[in-house]
């Protein structure tokens, strides 16, 4: 097809400009001797020396008198010669390259062969294609040797700066080439060189290689324009009433006005001129800018129009009484000037930014609704976004076929499928307000095989009413996968129960920890206590906090749980009145490999901590839990599940208020899958899943951390607090969702591999263990957990100094035994050695 053009426009072309042709020819060989026809070698398609054909418009000596390249007012340049550059007249003979082959159209620029050579592996790219008559290139340089005039070098600026941008240029084109882009670039070519203000397409800003102070001579007539705009407007107003009302006596007697009519124009034609004018002027017909000419212009317009017209209509009757004067006419008058006046102002507000050519992103939008009525609406008439909406996903099938600003709503959910591989959009928009994690979940699934970026809209209370709708849209993130939204709690009871307070967090490094430190060190505390035993992430939450300018005193503190010396001597120096108990082994396949220091850690250290809090007057003491202590298989959750017990035995004697918060895994915490998901999709996979239907409960650490400070604030003596989370989700799900949220596909680009349960780990999580119920909390969405067997703590305390002697001990093998004496529920998880690599097929079934 493209070929075929080359050959039709190039044949016509010839024919048509024959004329011209002939004198061009003539002049140029009345103006100065020499051939008419300038030809010199340039490289083709397949790196091909050809001779490209120009007009010539030097003198024949030229070569020997200035520079290679043709700079500002070149001397070697006849005075036919610049009419000649000046218009662009001197290409004309290309089109016989174009006809025989040797170049097209619309194609990089040729280039002379040592400039190829300089950068011949770039031009490998380029040369694929013929070279063109004219291109990308041609339009941002087409006054090429005025910009190089400004230069103190022209052949190395040439060389350097602008041949690498025209390359760049080339290769933008081959990159985007079609038929529509081939007649666009001919078209804005036409337009440049008859120097009109029109913008047929847009392509991105390349970096400005040579700077020029010259301004066009269009710029200096748009500011005359613009200085002068009301009274051309006025003027511009006038002569169209003039016309609509002659035209409308033109209509009125089918075009042979009598002659007493004419006399009544006459006679009427300036009254009506004067009352319009007015009228115009009040309702401000002359004060908008076209280019932003909007319903309310159009409104003003009518108003003006129909106001003047029956004040003229009584100026008529009443005061010059012309009863004659036909009625008809007041209509077709006021019609008539309604159009012209709206007419000639559309226009601007029509072409503004309105391109032949633009390479838009195409969007599939979810949600025929209020939200992506909106969002189509900014896409369409806001250039800036570079989008264009292609269809309406809505499960209301009553919605079917009907169109939305001109896009038409072509099915449901369930077709999305289908719709994604006939219409390959780059973006599919959700814009449904609320929409449900679940739904999202669903819809990543969906569209895995697919490469289409997948965005949603902020929940409703979260949309910004002053800003723009689609600017708004953002890429969807795990949290908006999890199985309920992030839940927001109320901090008024928070800041009264911490401000003023000296409050001490154990483990304040961790991600736990630290983000405790950070929502604390908001509430005005009167001192924070930074509790870790590891250096570096101490420094990092300090110098993090310290960073921030609060006036809260924060004191990072190296210390570690199990040292009871150094624990007491902080309390008894700093006294703290809070306690977040943060610190603990959490790791399962670490803690598994060692249970010893896991007993020394997350039990023995959470006794001397809670003993120690008790003895110095603590007020509250909150200990961080776990659901992985719940029916434990781990030696994690079985260490946890004892610390609870530890707390739960020193509350029952103690001053101190102790309580317990127990969650689920927290997304993007040390350790989390959620980062060894990121860290292996980054290294291009294999993602690896322990089974294919292990579940776990989710929160982020601002909720996990939000939960900790209310359950403070409600907590009663010896207590268990839980989030409700709903349901678990599959890590599967989320390891796929992760994969697609990365630009991949699942299986095909990342591969995922089972690689089996590992020691400890269970396939699903429980928040409520064997002898406990959960009950209600005042706070919503906060569970208490309630016990219904009472536990012999005597026993428990003896079972207890057992399980640290073995620990002092290393007696491995009898620890786990003492474990398993003091949590009954604690068993071994028996390990699944499933290993296999998901493929395409399996991950869409």
């Amino acid at each position: 097809m493209k070929r075929t053009l080359d050959v039709c426009i190039a044949a016509l072309g010839l024919a048509l400009t024959a004329p011209l042709l002939a004198i061009i020819s003539a002049l140029i060989k009345l103006s100065s001797h020499g051939p008419v026809i300038f030809r010199q070698v340039r490289v083709g398609q397949g790196f091909r020396p050809f001779s490209i054909l120009k007009f010539r418009t030097m003198v024949v000596d030229a070569p020997g008198i200035c520079l290679p390249l043709t700079v500002g007012q070149d001397p070697r340049i006849t005075r036919i010669g610049r009419i000649l550059r000046k218009f662009k007249l001197d290409e004309l003979p290309q089109l016989v390259n174009v006809l025989v082959g040797d170049m097209s159209l619309v194609g990089p620029r040729p280039e002379v062969p040592s400039y190829v050579e300089r950068l011949r592996s770039e031009f490998s790219e380029v040369l694929t294609v013929r070279p063109g008559v004219t291109d990308l290139a041609s339009l941002r340089y087409i006054d090429e040797a005025a910009l190089l005039a400004y230069s103190a070098n022209p052949e190395e600026e040439y060389q350097l700066k602008v041949l690498p941008e025209k390359l760049r240029w080339a290769k933008l084109y081959i990159r985007h080439m079609s038929l529509r882009l081939d007649v666009a670039i001919i078209i804005q070519t036409l337009v440049h060189i008859s120097r009109l203000p029109v913008v047929l397409f847009t392509l991105p800003e390349p970096k400005a290689a040579v700077g020029s102070p010259l301004s066009s001579s269009w710029t200096g007539l748009s500011t005359l324009i613009m200085r002068w705009r009301k009274p051309i407007i006025v003027v511009l107003d006038v002569v169209l009433i003039i016309l609509a009302n002659y035209f409308a006596f033109v209509l009125r007697y089918d075009g042979s006005i009598p002659e007493g009519e004419i006399h009544t124009f006459e006679q009427t034609v300036l009254a009506l001129v004067a009352i319009r004018v007015v009228a115009f002027v009040l309702f401000g017909l002359n004060e908008g800018l076209w280019r932003y000419t909007s319903i309310w212009d159009l409104q003003n317009i009518i108003g003006g129009v129909l106001t003047s017209t029956v004040i003229f209509y009584g100026w008529v009757h009443w005061a010059m009484g012309i009863y004659s004067y036909p009625r008809s006419i007041f209509a077709i008058d006021a019609m008539l000037l309604i159009g012209f006046l709206a007419g000639i102002r559309l226009p601007s507000r029509v072409l503004r930014d309105k391109s032949v050519f633009q390479k838009k992103r195409k969007v599939l939008v979810i949600g025929a609704g209020d939200s992506g009525e909106r969002v189509v609406r900014e896409m369409k008439t806001r250039p800036l976004f570079n989008c264009q909406p292609i269809g309406f996903v809505d499960d209301n099938v009553n919605l079917l076929n009907q169109r939305i600003h001109g896009v038409r709503v072509l099915g449901t959910v369930q077709d999305l499928p289908k719709l994604v591989e006939g219409l390959k959009p780059e973006v599919v928009v959700v814009a449904v307000p609320n929409v449900t994690p679940g739904f999202l979940r669903d819809l990543v699934i969906k569209l895995e095989p697919y490469n289409v970026s997948i965005k949603t809209l902020p929940a409703k209370e979260e949309l910004l009413a002053d800003q723009s709708t689609v600017s708004q849209i953002r890429n969807i993130s795990i949290p908006d996968l999890l199985a309920r939204a992030p839940i927001d709690l109320d901090n008024k009871a928070t800041r009264q129960m911490v401000r003023g307070k000296c409050v001490l967090i154990t483990g304040a490094g961790g991600s736990i920890g630290s983000e405790l430190a950070r929502q604390i060190a908001l509430f005005e505390p009167k001192s924070l206590l930074l509790y870790e035993r590891h250096e570096n992430s101490l420094y990092n939450i300090h110098k993090e906090l310290d960073d921030r300018g609060l006036s809260v005193t924060i004191v990072p503190l190296i210390g570690d749980v199990t040292d009871t010396k150094r624990l007491y001597a902080v309390l008894e120096q700093y006294r703290p009145q809070i306690l977040f108990h943060a610190a603990a082994h959490k790791h399962v396949p670490l803690v598994e490999l060692n249970p010893l220091e896991a007993v020394k850690n997350n039990c023995i250290g959470t006794r001397v901590t809670a003993e120690a809090a008790s003895l110095y007057g603590v007020e509250q003491f909150v200990h961080i839990s776990t659901d992985k202590a719940v029916n434990p298989s781990s030696v994690m959750g079985a260490t946890k599940r004892v610390a609870e017990l530890i707390i739960q035995d020193i509350a029952r004697t103690s001053r101190t208020r102790f309580l317990m918060v127990r969650f689920g895994n927290v997304l993007g915490s040390s350790g989390s899958v959620l980062l060894r998901f990121q860290e292996q999709i980054r290294a291009g996979g294999p993602v690896t899943v322990t089974h294919r239907e292990i579940r776990r409960y989710f929160m982020l650490i601002p909720e996990a951390v939000q939960l900790v400070l209310q359950a403070a604030t409600i907590g009663e003596q010896g207590h268990i607090y839980i989030l409700d989370m709903g349901e678990q989700i599959k890590v599967l799900d989320i390891a796929r969702s992760m994969i697609r949220l990365s630009g991949l596909i699942p299986g095909k680009d990342i591969p995922i591999q089972f690689v089996g349960l590992r020691p400890g780990e269970k396939l699903y999580e429980e928040l409520v263990g064997e002898g406990e119920i959960a009950v209600r909390s005042s706070l919503e969405k906060v569970l208490q957990i309630r016990t219904i067997s009472q536990l012999d703590f005597e026993e428990f305390r003896e079972k207890l100094s057992a399980l640290e002697a073995a620990s002092n001990r290393d007696e491995t093998s009898v620890l786990l035994e003492r474990l398993k004496e003091i949590v009954p529920m604690f068993h071994a998880c028996v390990s699944d050695t499933e290993s296999s690599t998901v493929s395409t097929g399996s991950l869409q079934s």
